[in-house]
């Protein structure tokens, strides 16, 4: 089967060990993402791949989904957000929340949801009275990241209740901004793959062959500060030129920590 009106390039199947579940979530995927569910059987996935002329799988097991590309596997984890809260509780703060200088009752977009690490760690600041979206561009991302954040169940009380008030929507962030009200959200959040990526940075490794690489444009950002009441925040290397590119000249983050955080500041609110 040739996949030529396919524009995802993939297909949706279950481990090898069948059960009913995963062959029922693997087929809800195929469906909602237009791409053709495949019968797993003995085949291995770049066998069945082959066979399809697809070039990822998305691979239905243990009550999650993983995502596989020629290069690697990307699946939905929170260990980053867990260790991060855990730092939170015991009063170590946290970069990412202090640049968004972030209170218990905001609304956080966060246009680059990725592994949603961040998301978590915001939805956990601002809590049940607040709000996180988190928006990501590229739609076997937003599958697999989307349904962990809805399923996923192996970890604290804490880190649950944190990933399940996160809100999914694939799209682009240009075009979710354009349709919002103006001052509709508290924070506008930005963490793009680094124009300039660190060799040691094996964490992000499984996301770039499926990750959105356009850099962020200036109508982007001037769209996030029209919708931001409080705050502007950028997520890039401490030596990257994007901060003075889209205009972010207040820094935050640590003084020889090599990822740093770009500040538009819009207003101050009141305690």
């Amino acid at each position: 089967m040739i996949l030529n009106e396919n524009k995802l390039q993939a297909i949706a199947t279950t481990g090898r060990k069948w059960n009913r579940p995963s062959e029922k979530l693997a087929r809800e995927m195929a469906e909602k993402l237009h791409i053709p569910y495949a019968e797993r059987g003995r085949t291995n996935i770049p066998e069945l791949c082959q066979a399809y002329d697809a070039k990822f799988a998305l691979v239905a097991k243990k009550g999650l989904l993983t995502l596989v590309t020629p290069e690697a596997e990307l699946f939905f984890h929170p260990n980053m957000a867990h260790l991060r809260m855990k730092n939170l509780r015991f009063g170590d703060g946290d970069r990412m929340a202090e640049a968004m200088d972030l209170k218990p009752g905001m609304d956080v977009l966060d246009c680059t949801l990725g592994f949603g690490a961040d998301a978590i760690v915001a939805s956990a600041v601002v809590g049940d009275s607040g709000s996180v979206t988190g928006l990501e561009s590229q739609p076997l991302i937003e599958a697999v990241v989307g349904y962990g954040l809805a399923n996923y169940d192996n970890d604290t009380e804490q880190v649950i209740a944190a990933m399940r008030r996160v809100k999914t929507v694939c799209t682009e962030a240009y075009d979710y901004l354009k349709a919002q009200p103006d001052n509709s959200v508290d924070v506008v959040y930005f963490d793009p793959m680094f124009r300039h990526p660190f060799a040691e940075s094996k964490n992000i490794a499984p996301l770039r062959p499926v990750a959105n690489k356009n850099p962020l444009t200036l109508e982007t950002i001037a769209e996030a500060k029209r919708v931001a009441r409080h705050r502007v925040v950028l997520k890039e290397s401490s030596k990257s030129r994007e901060f003075a590119r889209l205009g972010f000249m207040e820094r935050a983050g640590g003084r020889y920590s090599k990822v740093q955080y770009g500040v538009i500041r819009l207003k101050v609110l009141n305690n």
